[in-house]
């Protein structure tokens, strides 16, 4: 550095430092209280002071370079020095209460009125047809469409999601909030990160309502634009409990081409006659099996999709589409068991396209009330 270089000032840096976002939170350093303190000495370098929410932060490294590239851009610096440090309780508090307010007890955020993010209950009647593959591949087929995405596996007996997803971190405590760790830019939160090893999750429903409200209320999702909802088999206990806690939520139908499986899905779709929810629609999975000839073997049988969709249809008195028939692809599975979902790992695959293009219609459909069930009846003569 010359002598005639001009050094930055203190307020300079503090302004470079509002480019950098807390890697979790999604909000600007200088926003959160995290920037601690800012030095400039003579010699160009720059000391940067910031505290971590906690000591543990898995992304405290992302945060360090971050700030070392923002602040190294200012003229006359000739380097950057990164200090961390971690929140009292106190901060915590006060990071927790500007992030969510200071209410007594926590709220559904995508419960209330003025919420803007869609809801979509991926919903089966039966096990395996292949429900959180499918819930996967959309999340991440969204992300790449620049939208927030979330993802809470609500399959408590049975979660699948963080390895199919490749979720390895394990979530972040805030003060009373829960920070959701990310993979391939979704958030995502499971019972699973908050047991041991392969623990079997043994609860009854009063329990299955409370962790899916806390999944819903503590963790902190940010403004999400779509939110998936992984959902056990069947109509139980987490069903229920998801039409009481965002009634405004979206029932999207997976099943096979099999009738029998098809039967059964319709039950799952149909739940939505007595909880007043929209079915988004049904995706087929395990449609065929396409031969290195190009021929296609129906494994499973063909027409379930349509049929639960048809039958939906006329049970909620609109349409309600099938919006893609997802055939048979070993990259599927062998993907969701590597945590890499086939939409990324080779988006050209007839599966991953099919995905895709589902991903895409459930993204820019339009807000409105065609198909909703709503809660009123005919008055009186």
């Amino acid at each position: 550095m010359t002598g005639t270089q001009q050094l930055p000032s203190v307020d300079d840096v503090r302004t470079a430092l509002k480019d950098v976002y807390d890697p979790e939170i999604k909000k600007p350093i200088t926003d959160l209280g995290m920037v601690k303190d800012v030095a400039v000495g003579g010699d160009g370098v720059v000391d940067v002071g910031i505290y971590l929410t906690v000591a543990g932060c898995p992304l405290k490294a992302t945060l360090t370079e971050d700030t070392k590239k923002a602040v190294s851009k200012l003229p006359g610096v000739a380097d950057v020095r990164v200090e961390l440090d971690v929140m009292s309780d106190e901060q915590r508090t006060e990071l927790r209460k500007s992030l969510r307010g200071d209410a007594a007890e926590p709220v559904i955020p995508f419960a209330q009125p003025g919420s803007m993010t869609r809801v979509y209950c991926v919903a089966s009647g039966k096990g395996g047809v292949g429900k959180s593959s499918v819930t996967v591949n959309l999340a991440v087929a969204m992300a790449e469409r620049g939208l927030s995405v979330g993802v809470v596996d609500a399959d408590i007996y049975g979660h699948s999601v963080p390895r199919m997803l490749g979720a390895r971190e394990k979530p972040t405590k805030v003060d009373t909030m829960i920070m959701p760790p990310q993979a391939h830019g979704v958030k995502v939160i499971s019972i699973g990160m908050f047991t041991p090893g392969n623990t079997p999750v043994v609860w009854r429903g009063p329990m299955l309502h409370r962790a899916l409200q806390q999944f819903l209320a503590d963790v902190f999702w940010g403004d999400l634009d779509i939110l998936l909802l992984d959902l056990p088999p069947g109509t139980g206990d987490i069903a229920i409990s998801v039409a009481q806690l965002i009634p405004n939520a979206e029932i999207l139908v997976v099943t096979t081409p099999q009738q029998a499986a098809a039967e059964v899905a319709e039950r799952a779709g149909a739940i939505a006659m007595q909880t007043r929810q929209r079915v988004a629609g049904v995706i087929e999975n395990m449609s065929w099996l396409e031969t290195p000839t190009g021929e296609r073997i129906e494994v499973f049988g063909a027409g379930g999709g349509q049929t639960v969709a048809d039958s939906l249809s006329k049970s909620v008195g609109s349409t309600v589409p099938l919006l893609g028939q997802v055939p048979l692809d070993p990259r599927l599975r062998e993907q969701g068991d590597e945590g890499t979902p086939i939409v990324l790992s080779d988006p050209e695959a007839p599966a991953a396209l099919v995905l895709k293009d589902a991903a895409k219609q459930l993204s820019v459909r339009a807000r409105g009330l065609a198909g909703m069930m709503l809660n009123v009846s005919p008055a009186g003569r």
